[in-house]
């Protein structure tokens, strides 16, 4: 009888199909896994089989399921072949190595079988296959479904990360353009002066934000920015002005060393500039009250190194790198996204750069973006240069 075969040599087969699993590459299961994997199902084998033997059909369906998996309620044997696929899912497994499993017993049975030249009814081997099938459509199912599960989860935190990124850039757009307003009503100024032109980016950006992610719904990625050469000095002033709106708004001075006007940056200027307006915006959200941010600009050998510090009092221990991780929000002040440092240390590793935060305990915070060098072409002003 299989059933005696298979209990008598439970042990023998059941190291054959370990065996098999170590020599497959990238198979690393662990002895739980193992030991609720093809174990279990050897066992529960062997039960249908004796449940057969002893014509108590409703046991044997009960263990293992109906032929062609007519019973809707979960079996024995398909409950534990679930949890089976599911665990290997968390293993980084494949579809095909889910399977490749229970055929490592099928496999071992039949070479056993010769081995020790003990054949069976035709009977019992329709009853192996009945649960090799039901056990394997429960562990493909359960993997299958797990795995579409975690594809979905996926999906949806890059969207909403994605789409936090849109919504947080367009609310700085916005916010730029709404303070310029403010300040034209109040000193009644003209929309071609200083404050006007700023109103005027302020709108141009948010434009550019929709046309990009415009072009990224129909590509399905985003669209590679337009890289130039452009002037430091000039970018570093348009940054202050941008920022200098906010700071009066809270009351914060903003100091800009001088930039040496020779240097020059290549790269996505429109994306830079939003990283460094980020960095702006949080120093002044976060420095204390009637204190300084300040912003400078130079070179150090083939780098260019941008920096912004603060007077927040410095930063809880270990928070440093935990700051750049999407909806990560510091201090008691909820009225971000927690986007604006990750989107800026992506920004500018999306231009060869690194962004870093320095903590100085008890007095505040620099953030440097270190970019690559860009010596301005001879004879051509670098502003030309930037488009």
């Amino acid at each position: 009888m299989m059933y005696e075969f298979l209990s008598n040599n439970a042990d023998d087969l059941i190291q054959r199909c370990i065996d098999k699993v170590n020599k497959r590459p990238q198979r690393n299961a662990s002895r739980e896994q193992l030991r609720t994997g093809i174990p279990m199902f050897l066992e529960q084998l062997t039960k249908t089989l004796y449940a057969e033997e002893n014509i108590d059909t409703a046991a044997a369906i009960a263990i293992s399921g109906a032929s062609g998996g007519e019973r809707k309620d979960a079996s024995e044997m398909g409950a534990t072949a679930a949890a089976h696929g599911a665990a290997l899912l968390a293993l980084d497994y494949t579809v095909d190595q889910v399977v490749h499993d229970y055929g490592d017993l099928c496999q071992a049975i039949t070479d056993l079988a010769v081995e020790r030249d003990a054949p069976f009814p035709v009977d019992e081997f329709r009853i192996l296959n009945r649960c090799l099938d039901n056990a394997i459509a429960s562990a493909v199912t359960e993997f299958s479904f797990q795995r579409d599960c975690a594809i979905s989860d996926r999906y949806a935190s890059e969207t909403n990360e994605r789409l936090g990124y849109l919504m947080h850039e367009l609310r700085n757009s916005l916010s730029v353009a709404t303070m310029a307003v403010a300040a034209m009503e109040v000193g009644q100024l003209s929309i071609s002066g200083a404050t006007g032109a700023l109103l005027k980016r302020g709108h141009a950006a948010m434009q550019r934000l929709i046309n990009l992610s415009l072009e990224d719904v129909r590509a399905e990625g985003a669209a590679a920015g337009q890289k130039g050469i452009f002037s430091l000095a000039d970018f570093i002033h348009e940054a202050r002005d941008s920022a200098q709106l906010e700071a009066d708004k809270r009351g914060s001075a903003l100091v800009v060393a001088e930039v040496d006007k020779l240097l020059a940056i290549q790269g996505d200027r429109d994306l830079l500039l939003a990283a460094l307006a980020n960095l702006l915006n949080n120093a002044l959200k976060f420095t204390r009250a009637h204190t300084a941010v300040s912003l400078t600009a130079y070179a150090q050998g083939q780098r260019v190194l941008i920096v912004v510090r603060d007077h927040c009092g410095g930063l809880p221990a270990g928070n440093a790198e935990k700051m750049f991780s999407p909806f990560t929000q510091r201090g008691d002040d909820r009225s971000g996204l927690g986007l604006g440092l990750s989107i800026a240390r992506q920004s500018i590793s999306r231009n060869g750069g690194q962004l870093s935060v320095e903590d100085f305990p008890g007095v505040g915070c620099a953030f440097t973006m270190n970019l690559p060098r860009h010596l301005a072409l001879d004879g051509i002003p670098p502003a030309e240069q930037a488009h």
